[in-house]
């Protein structure tokens, strides 16, 4: 099963694009990519090897969606992507698939490749949970929000009296 491959470029430096997208996750992260949708209060990677990728939502509720296996600050971050075909956490990283987000210099900016793989490690629904993912609501739709939130930072809106 193959590789997704997707790639963005955003108009900041490296360090503040690596950071944006690692500790501001909560600021950019789609909401329709949550379990808690618009009452999430918040979604979290804990930059650590180990460290886990959660999201909190009402009343404390929990639920740990990957885990960093590797990174170096500003250059790549590895995780398991432990979100199942159809929605559920997947607990045994062992069923998980995997996440490489790399940042390097960009012609304007900061270049960011995102490769997600391993999807046979998901089982049943694999197949189609790679084809979403690799559809325009997937990988694309993601790293545009990203992107976004990024020139949103880089343009604020003046505000009109």
């Amino acid at each position: 099963m193959g590789r997704i491959s997707k790639k963005t470029e955003v108009s900041l430096n490296v360090r503040e694009t690596f950071n944006k997208f690692v500790v501001e996750i909560n600021d950019w992260w789609p909401s329709a990519y949550t379990w808690s949708q618009n009452v999430q209060h918040e979604i979290l990677i804990d930059l650590r090897k180990d460290g886990l990728c959660s999201e909190i939502g009402p009343f404390g509720y929990r639920c740990d969606w990957g885990r960093v296996t590797d990174f170096e600050e500003n250059t790549y971050i590895e995780m398991k992507w432990q979100i199942g075909p159809h929605r559920e956490p997947v607990p045994n990283p062992d069923k998980a698939s995997d996440l490489l987000i790399e940042f390097s210099e960009g012609d304007e900016g900061t270049l960011i490749v995102l490769q997600h793989f391993n999807f046979g490690n998901h089982g049943n629904g694999s197949e189609d949970y790679r084809n979403n993912m690799d559809s325009d609501q997937g990988w694309l739709y993601i790293l545009d929000c990203f992107k976004k939130f990024c020139e949103r930072i880089e343009n604020p809106t003046e505000v009109q009296e």
